[in-house]
């Protein structure tokens, strides 16, 4: 096993030999900070491996195998998997059976890390708190580093994140699964619906297990931010050891130390006092989900020693992330908006709770085990129309088709679009907000939020239809 503390860990990776799992971001990144650090490093990937990162590990001198994993792969001292690659993997599965150490890209990295980290987690809005948080962290002169889930892997981070900054990091459940010593100053949870249940064999409590882990290594000094109005995410804290000081944030109630709404006002108390920061319709970000990810922000930063004056100006002006929605462009009096990044149901209806307007909904992709039913009641009472896209488009249409006035299904972005626009009609939205993944038809949710952006900035006025 590897030492138990983050210093006498980095110190001792080097001569290790080290297998790293997955030739994606985070996989290269680990590659090269443990190459650094003096690792043997050998990487394997099942598929294949793109040129760029066939050039990168040249440069690194880091050999590699493609298209499978040879015994090679399994002669390590420990294993660094990339969030991609799933607990069920044979190779993950026979290093676990053989008891050697499997970690995860971010418990790798944090060995190197002397930056106090504010660790993100929860179904919806890491990306979105994550940005805001490091938003409220600038604004206050601190060097802020953003990394992990949200596309910067915390491996090339590391490297360059000063002792005096502050790490922001968004992690995600499989960042999470094969953590050991990874321990957050601030750890916050947003919620925890369910979300990859295919990853976690359908078991909805070990997907919420994977989720509580973000504290488990905290300390008394540390701090734990966490929704009270989640039922979940309460219980995990709630049920937990002691450990952390615990920080809850609410619509609904005044939690007798964090953060919560009275009177119109967003209001963070710690240790007896009272900060009213600034009027909820003074927020940049639309939403109630987002009023909870500035709770969530605002509390975060505010316990790290961020002071109000900071809070209230930045909050107030604060662009949200791409992708979580984003509004594109008007077209015949209707407003387009990208929410890619909603990748499960609870997403999507937070977005649609998010309008007034009628809303013309594009869903579908890769399905993850979804049941799309809680979407019926807000499509009922919003939505002008429904386009299904991707390979879960049947399930889509059969659990919603009859909650939605008018239907359509798309072969691809461009025929999403068209069938959108024909059915909006002037004040409307028609907002793509899939919930599901995106690799069915596009690399990632980006390309498919991009591809959904190019379509319309291709498009012209009615006269063209």
């Amino acid at each position: 096993m590897m030492p138990h503390t983050e210093q006498t860990r980095a110190e001792a990776v080097a001569g290790r030999r080290v297998t790293v799992v997955g030739a994606a971001r985070s996989g290269l990144a680990a590659a090269r900070l443990l190459s650094e650090a003096g690792a043997q490093v050998f990487l394997t990937d099942a598929g294949a491996v793109s040129a760029e990162a066939a050039e990168a590990l040249g440069r690194m001198g880091v050999p590699y195998e493609a298209g499978g994993h040879t015994p090679r792969a399994q002669a390590a001292d420990f294993f660094v998997v990339s969030p991609g690659v799933p607990t069920q993997a044979p190779l993950v599965q026979a290093a676990l059976a053989a008891g050697a150490p499997v970690y995860s890209e971010i418990e790798a990295a944090s060995w190197f890390c002397a930056a106090p980290i504010v660790a993100i987690t929860g179904s919806n809005g890491k990306t979105t708190t994550t940005s805001l948080i490091a938003h409220l962290f600038a604004g206050a002169g601190r060097p802020t580093t953003t990394a992990g889930n949200i596309g910067y892997a915390f491996s090339d981070a590391v490297r360059q994140a000063p002792p005096e900054g502050v790490v922001v990091l968004e992690v995600s459940s499989f960042q999470l699964d094969f953590i050991d010593a990874f321990r957050p100053a601030v750890s916050v949870l947003l919620n925890v619906t369910p979300d990859h249940l295919d990853r976690y064999e359908h078991d909805f409590e070990r997907y919420a297990r994977s989720k509580a882990r973000i504290f488990e290594n905290q300390r008394p000094g540390d701090a734990l931010v966490y929704n009270l109005d989640d039922a979940v995410a309460r219980r995990l804290v709630e049920t937990a050891p002691e450990g952390p000081r615990r920080l809850g944030f609410s619509q609904a109630e005044e939690p007798a130390e964090g953060a919560f709404v009275r009177a119109g006002l967003l209001v963070v108390r710690l240790e007896g006092r009272e900060e009213e920061i600034l009027e909820v319709g003074a927020l940049a970000l639309r939403g109630r989900h987002n009023l909870y990810n500035a709770l969530a922000a605002a509390l975060a930063a505010r316990a790290s020693g961020v002071d109000a004056e900071t809070l209230r100006e930045r909050l107030a002006h604060f662009e949200g992330p791409a992708h979580r929605l984003e509004f594109v462009r008007e077209l015949d009096g209707v407003r387009y908006y990208n929410d890619s990044k909603a990748t499960n149901v609870d997403a999507v209806w937070y977005a649609l709770e998010s309008f007034r307007e009628p809303v013309v909904l594009i869903a579908g992709g890769r399905d993850k085990g979804n049941d799309y039913a809680p979407l019926r009641p807000l499509l009922q009472a919003k939505g002008r129309g429904l386009v299904a896209l991707g390979e879960s488009a049947e399930k889509v249409l059969a659990q919603l088709g009859d909650a939605s006035p008018a239907c359509a299904r798309a072969g691809s972005m461009e025929e999403a679009v068209r069938a959108a626009r024909l059915l909006a009609r002037p004040g409307d939205v028609v907002l793509l907000s899939p919930a599901c993944a995106s690799f069915d038809m596009f690399k990632n949710y980006e390309d498919r939020g991009d591809t959904f952006k190019r379509v319309l900035a291709g498009l012209e006025g009615a006269e063209t239809l």
